[in-house]
């Protein structure tokens, strides 16, 4: 057996990865966010190691008995600050938080060639410009920091004692070479930092350390070793075998994600496309992310007066299909691929005497679909090629809403088994590359074929027909949203 541990931003999950690739079990811990300010968001380092401690309680004992090895994988580009003691200096400044935009364009000033050596434009969203801010605005706490961690890397410090990070999570925090694949001294130059205050650099199964005894004891484990692992998004790319040149994923989690395997790097930062590694050595993949995908479901179901979700999803699965003329932009926390753009705003547009909450719910998954195909755009014209996608994500339940996004994206949408624990099990399968020894092509395969996802015609006559008013929406609002003081 082989354990997988995901440290999300709504929860931690565990899974428990059979030798044969089959997820025997899984469980999770819920997780807090916190927004103090607007454009902010973070959460308390502590907290991931409570939820990891419940989420592994939650599997069987036997099962925990027979784990060989432990991967790793978690929400990206959070800036975990610590002391010489490893104790956290602040709350974490997560992937979501946008009050560093200011600092982007001032990394960039600072060193000149940060887009030829990242492949990436700086967003809020990274890590390195988190840093920048908080040597402006705590300068204070700026003098006190030794090391600077990823949310999964904080969770391996506590489990092993080491201070280790994978290149794909790596690569996301704007002070890696991605082209090759090791830290750049210029990039942490310019953020006033030296490799001295970086964690070790591996690839995704390279063991980074053993779980401690007392650690082991608690969990009803050996000292079983624990790998580099995943930032989130290629953990879930591996655990659905997106990993030859050209395979592609679309996430349905907090965030939204359109993911493509490459063999090679080919960024493409004008249009806000992420060129990172992949997590298995001499692999590289893009993506096209955008803030705000199943987080709008969330917020749409509290305010149509739904529990949560799933009762929210099931209405309108229910509802008759109508063309309301609703649009909706998702932009409830600004926006990353294509617009980078961390002041946009959600907007319901056309709505009439005769407008239910129906027609605003189904707006919400149309404008979610209408945002992956801005992002598809960019994947496109940076040269990527989508045939089909794989489906991982919390969100990826609803049979309505893979319609509308096959639809507007004009490709199927393939589900798998155990899609909504992709990053959990790509990070077991990452130690089960280590343990045994055995190549990515071999273990990562993709898994069994739950349904497919077909554009509909009618459908997508319809979507695209709004598509062009959304696009305009946004080109025409974003210049009238006022400065935001930070």
């Amino acid at each position: 057996m082989y354990l997988g541990i995901d440290i999300g931003t709504s929860a931690v999950k565990a899974a428990i990865l059979h030798e044969d690739g089959a997820v025997i079990e899984q469980s999770s811990g819920a997780l807090a966010l916190s927004r103090p300010r607007e454009l902010w968001s973070e959460q308390t380092p502590s907290d991931w190691w409570s939820a990891t401690n419940q989420a592994v309680a939650g599997l069987s004992i036997d099962l925990r008995h027979q784990v060989k090895g432990i991967g790793l994988s978690g929400q990206m580009h959070g800036a975990t600050l610590l002391d010489s003691s490893d104790h956290p200096l602040r709350p974490a400044i997560l992937w979501n938080d946008g009050r560093s935009f200011a600092e982007c364009a001032e990394l960039e000033t600072r060193e000149p060639r940060s887009r030829e050596i990242t492949g990436n434009l700086a967003m809020p969203g990274f890590t390195a410009p988190k840093l920048l801010w908080v040597r402006k605005h705590e300068p204070a706490l700026w003098d006190r920091i030794a090391t600077i961690l990823l949310p999964k890397d904080y969770v391996r410090l506590r489990m092993t004692g080491e201070r280790a990070t994978d290149l794909s999570d790596a690569s996301g925090t704007l002070w890696v070479d991605i082209r090759n694949r090791v830290w750049s001294p210029e990039m942490l130059a310019a953020s006033g930092l030296e490799t001295h205050h970086m964690p070790r650099l591996c690839e995704g199964p390279e063991v980074t350390g053993n779980l401690r005894s007392e650690i082991a004891e608690a969990w009803g484990m050996g000292t079983v070793p624990v790998v580099a692992g995943a930032g989130d998004n290629a953990a879930g790319a591996t655990g659905v075998g997106v990993i030859a040149d050209g395979d592609a994923l679309l996430s349905l989690g907090t965030s939204g994600v359109i993911f493509v395997a490459n063999d090679g790097f080919r960024p493409n930062p004008a249009q806000a496309v992420h060129a990172f590694c992949h997590c298995l050595p001499e692999r590289w993949h893009q993506m096209s992310v955008m803030l705000n995908a199943a987080v709008c479901v969330d917020w749409a179901a509290k305010l149509t007066g739904h529990a949560d979700a799933k009762s929210f999803l099931a209405r309108i699965e229910q509802a008759p299909s109508k063309d309301s003329g609703v649009i909706f932009l998702p932009y409830l926390g600004g926006e990353r691929t294509p617009h980078n753009d961390p002041r946009a705003k959600g907007v319901f547009f056309g709505m009439t005497h005769n407008t239910d909450a129906d027609s605003l719910a189904q707006a919400v998954l149309e404008g979610v679909a209408f945002a992956f195909a801005d992002g598809l755009d960019a994947l496109t014209a940076a040269g990527s090629k989508v045939d089909s996608l794989t489906v991982v994500g919390g969100g990826a339940q609803s049979p309505l809403w893979g319609k509308i996004l096959a639809s507007t994206l004009n490709r199927p949408l393939i589900y798998r088994k155990n899609a909504d624990v992709g990053p959990a099990q790509g990070a077991a399968r990452l130690a089960q590359l280590a343990v045994t020894g055995r190549s990515p092509d071999q273990l990562c395969v993709p898994p069994e074929i739950v349904r497919v996802a077909e554009p509909d015609d009618r459908m997508a006559e319809a979507l695209a027909a709004k598509r062009p008013i959304f696009k305009a929406l946004y080109q025409r609002l974003k210049d009238i949203v006022p400065e935001t003081k930070v």
